[in-house]
């Protein structure tokens, strides 16, 4: 271990300083608000809450924030900097812009499967009732007066336009 190590050490109680302190070159105080949400070992995290935000305003906003919620504060601030850092202009918004599309897109894509499955389920149940009044796939004979009385026809015929609207609009 260097000198310039175990000088830190010493002055910090046994420990490194904290990725805050490291990256604003001061010493880090046994106290130090930084130090459990920007450990030494990912120095990159804190540089980029520090690019976005600034030190003292990320002090404030650990200090303002009740001290069970403070790791929740520093991994939202540390997720919001580095897609910042990514999309400057729209950082997390962007994201969620995406993201909404996204969401958008394939709640159509579910409609129009749906929509396909109606049409095909409809048009096999439609397919099945002229079977059996025509008397083929049951072998029981039965003629077409035999099975649907007027309603039935009517609903069968109107269930029938309505998902042949539905295929017009999905296809």
């Amino acid at each position: 271990m260097s000198s310039n190590q175990n000088q830190n050490q010493n002055q910090n109680g046994g420990r490194s300083r904290c990725a805050g302190c490291k990256f604003l070159r001061r010493r880090c105080a046994q106290d130090c608000i930084l130090a459990p949400y920007f450990p030494p070992n990912n120095p990159h995290r804190f540089a980029s809450v520090h690019k976005v935000f600034g030190a003292s305003n990320v002090t404030k906003m650990l200090q303002a924030v009740p001290e069970e919620m403070r790791g929740k504060a520093a991994d939202s601030m540390s997720y919001e900097a580095s897609i910042r850092v990514q999309d400057p202009v729209y950082g997390c918004a962007g994201m969620i812009y995406q993201l909404q599309n996204q969401i958008m897109e394939v709640q159509s894509q579910i409609d129009i499967v749906k929509g396909k499955t109606a049409f095909y389920s409809a048009q096999q149940h439609q397919q099945q009732q002229q079977q059996i009044e025509i008397g083929v796939g049951d072998g029981g004979g039965l003629g077409f007066g035999d099975f649907h009385g007027v309603d039935d026809q009517f609903l069968l015929w109107n269930g029938l336009a309505g998902v042949q609207h539905l295929e017009d609009k999905f296809n």
